[in-house]
């Protein structure tokens, strides 16, 4: 685990990833221009049928990532409130990472406890922190990627530290465009 592997969770988390409700829109993205060094609000460079591709330079450091959020979400118990949960890969060049997959779950997770992701019949161990979670094993990353990128769907579980339950469905339709695009603007 590395401290490193953090460093997008605030930029998401703060800026609400401008409104990714609204930007998943698929009848018209909007328009968009690139982000000024030191932008650390994302900029929507276009919109894959589920996937988003965006860019940010928060400390002058350039950062590409596509990003969805679940097409169906589950909790036990049923009906417990949470924040908006969100999936992106990203890729950091200056810090030579990339197509690292995260995500925000919208709780804090409990404190010993790790997630899954499920493509298919691909099974993936996450470990988690507060209210974020990362490959366990990074050397998975290039795998589940590739998983993704072949998937219809991704499933992600996790546990509150309430106890609570969560188990959030992603569509992977738009996923391969959305990383391409994120990858041409971050070569």
């Amino acid at each position: 685990m590395t401290v490193t592997r953090f460093a997008i969770v605030p930029i998401v988390g703060a800026t609400a990833l401008i409104s990714v409700a609204e930007a998943q829109q698929p009848a018209k993205p909007p328009a968009t221009t690139a982000a000024p060094a030191g932008d650390t609000q994302p900029t929507l460079l276009g919109q894959y049928a589920d996937w988003g591709a965006y860019t940010a330079s928060p400390k002058g450091g350039k950062v590409c990532f596509a990003l969805s959020k679940p097409i169906s979400s589950k909790t036990e118990p049923a009906g417990r409130k949470r924040e908006p949960t969100y999936i992106f890969v990203a890729t950091r060049p200056a810090e030579n990472v990339k197509n690292e997959l995260s995500v925000i779950i919208g709780y804090p997770f409990k404190s010993t406890s790790d997630a899954t992701a499920e493509i298919g019949t691909a099974r993936f161990e996450m470990y988690t922190k507060n209210g974020g979670a990362w490959i366990k094993r990074t050397a998975d990353e290039a795998r589940m990627v590739d998983a993704m990128r072949k998937g219809g769907d991704l499933t992600i579980k996790g546990t509150s530290g309430g106890g609570m339950q969560s188990t959030d469905q992603y569509s992977l339709k738009g996923l391969a465009q959305a990383l391409d695009r994120a990858e041409r603007e971050c070569r």
